[in-house]
């Protein structure tokens, strides 16, 4: 049997890079997925690109009723959430002096409140059907220490870890363990902005920062989303029913705790 067999997994961020990655290793191993996204209509390409094991619900972290509204969409159309991956999220740079309130305020609201109150929806779901469940926040290894021009979005980071311990010991008496993965760099769109940012307070060359930082990771190079989804659909199988309140680096070596 597979792993993820008749469960149904909600995934935040879901139309690209790591959470389109986890939502295909899912539909794999069996799962149902929900395709959560803010960018509704790529979220609908992906899910019809998987078939009938996926479907897309439209979702604003920064926002509670479409938080409801997405949670209720999925319980209507599979039955339930059995798993939750907290994968939304964005970035931004800058040193101290020339950090904005408005900047600090969306990351927060997105990294930060959008990681706690998908997963309180979801949670509040998973008790009241007595059947338990997961939910997967994805941390960084910028949460486990400062950077000179990244302070808000690692501030942000150590806050979605210090969340999963939180919650993990709190949901763990109704059979929900709440675990987090943090990934290192990780290729894609995604760096592609990062490396903006670093050409524009460093003076690098556009693609300069990100072949610095590949030639830093221990393994050899930057990370691919696949090299993720082991952990969460490990995390989201019966395999981990033992773990709670942890989270995992998958980053090819470049933080060890």
């Amino acid at each position: 049997m597979k792993r993820l067999q008749d469960r149904t997994a909600l995934i935040t961020g879901a139309a690209r890079g790591i959470g389109l990655a986890f939502a295909e290793a899912f539909v794999r191993e069996g799962a149902r997925v929900a395709l959560a996204d803010i960018d509704l209509a790529r979220a609908r390409a992906e899910a019809d690109r998987l078939g009938p094991a996926a479907m897309a619900v439209g979702m604003d972290v920064t926002r509670q009723d479409s938080i409801d509204d997405a949670v209720a969409r999925v319980v209507e159309g599979f039955g339930g959430i059995d798993i939750l991956i907290n994968n939304a999220a964005i970035f931004t740079a800058a040193p101290i002096v020339e950090i904005e309130r408005a900047d600090y305020a969306r990351i927060f609201e997105v990294n930060v409140a959008g990681t706690l109150f998908t997963l309180q929806a979801v949670a509040r779901h998973m008790v009241a059907r007595g059947r338990g469940g997961k939910i997967i926040n994805m941390a960084s290894q910028a949460g486990r220490r400062g950077e000179a021009l990244v302070a808000v979005y690692c501030a942000s980071k150590a806050a979605v870890i210090s969340l999963t311990q939180s919650a993990g010991l709190d949901l763990i008496r109704h059979g929900i363990n709440v675990n987090a993965i943090s990934p290192g760099v990780v290729d894609g769109e995604h760096w592609d902005g990062v490396d903006a940012f670093f050409a524009k307070y460093e003076g690098k060359a556009p693609g300069q920062k990100k072949t610095e930082v590949a030639a830093g990771v221990p393994f050899g190079r930057m990370g691919r989303a696949e090299d993720l989804t082991g952990m969460a659909v490990f995390l989201a199988s019966p395999e981990a029913d033992y773990v709670v309140a942890q989270c995992y680096n998958v980053d090819g070596g470049q933080w060890m705790s």
